[in-house]
Parts: structure tokens; C-alpha cells; sequence
């Protein structure tokens, strides 16, 4: 009997830790393709911010390497995405050509970086912090830029204005609500946060 081609479109956490828990529960049944439109297997990106404050690696981040695709049998296509679906032919076209078949499909493709829709918002430098390359991008600007400007003092953007401090820039957060973290912590914490931000340089 032939197994269910199983295909999932996107190579992150969720997706991955769903095929997990396939495997745990019955190793045999699928042929599993998974296809990610980042060059990497999947990766921790709770932990991009550590990168970015010289505390890992992106080897450090890595949570399944390609051997634990191998040792599963599944058929990993990365830094390539998916841009057409055919569910009458129940196949999937990707941006390189590739046509890949299912039976059954997850699509776990997450999310991206809300960036402003203003003027001047897709000019060189400015990053969104949701990738590993979006990680060794603002890496690379640091070595030769010496101020930053941060929009959103939520829990990410904060640690990512941490990271740039400890990178050596000079760095502005810009929130816009009325205290930082404002999701997280009531006001009274929020303006402790930002006296305690406020010395630190950022």
C-alpha cells in the first residue's frame, strides 16, 4: 500500500513541530515534502535576538538539522517558496519550477514583518527582525552606521534595541502606545521599564 504524500508549505516551528507529532504518532503513513523560502532547515526565531546580542549562533538556533530530515525520510526543499497552488491537479508550483504533488497539504507558512506602508519604508536599511537573514542584515549595517531608530517597544523590539546597543549604535524606540510593553505590563511598570531603558542609551 502506498503511502499519503503529505506536503507542507512552510518550514518554520509550528509546521515542523506538527510533523513531529505526526511521526510520533504514526511513522509510516505519510511521504513527506516539506518546501521553506528560507535557505536554513528550522530554526529557533525566539532566539534571533541573542544572535543579534553576541549570545549565540545561528548554528546554536537550529532545532532540526538537515540529518533529522534525512533520518525521517522527509524530502526538504528550502530557499524556495511556493507561488501556485493547483488543488485540481493537487500539486504545487514553486518560484524556481518545481512542481511538487500531494494527497494532503499543510500550509504553515507564519507570518512576516509588518513594515509602515510611508514613504521611504523600502529603502536600503531599513529591516524587518523575523529571519536569520533579517539578523545578519542589521548585523552587517552596524559595522558601518552609527545610529538606529526602532518602531515598536513591544517585547521584540526591545530586545532587538538591545541587541543593536550591544552591537555599538546609538539607538531610538519609538512606540506608539502610551508606556512600553504595554501588552505585558500596566503603566507604572512600563515607565519603570523605560527609566531603566533610558540609561542604558536606548
Amino acid at each position: 500500500m502506498s503511502k499519503t504524500r503529505l506536503l507542507m508549505v512552510g518550514n518554520g516551528m509550528a509546521g515542523v513541530r506538527t510533523i513531529e507529532e505526526i511521526l510520533e504518532r504514526d511513522p509510516e503513513r505519510f511521504d513527506i515534502t516539506i518546501i521553506g523560502k528560507e535557505p536554513y532547515p528550522n530554526y529557533n526565531r525566539i532566539m534571533l535576538s541573542n544572535i543579534l546580542q553576541n549570545k549565540m549562533t545561528v548554528k546554536e538556533t537550529i532545532m532540526n538539522p538537515y540529518e533529522w530530515y534525512e533520518e525521517n525520510h522527509i524530502q526538504l526543499i528550502t530557499g524556495d517558496k511556493v507561488v501556485q497552488i493547483d488543488r485540481e491537479k493537487q500539486q504545487v508550483e514553486t518560484e524556481q519550477g518545481q512542481i511538487v504533488g500531494y494527497d494532503q497539504m499543510i500550509i504553515a507558512t507564519g507570518s512576516d514583518s509588518f513594515i509602515l506602508p510611508i514613504d521611504g519604508s523600502r529603502l536600503e536599511g531599513v529591516v524587518g527582525f523575523r529571519t536569520i537573514d533579517d539578523t545578519e542584515k542589521m548585523l552587517e549595517i552596524a559595522k558601518t552606521k552609527q545610529k538606529a531608530i526602532v518602531i515598536g517597544g513591544g517585547l521584540l523590539g526591545l530586545e532587538c534595541a538591545r541587541g543593536l546597543v550591544d552591537q555599538g549604535m546609538d539607538v531610538t524606540v519609538v512606540h506608539l502606545a502610551e508606556w512600553l510593553m504595554e501588552v505585558q505590563l500596566d503603566r507604572k511598570a512600563g515607565e519603570l521599564l523605560k527609566k531603566r531603558f533610558r540609561k542604558t542609551r536606548y
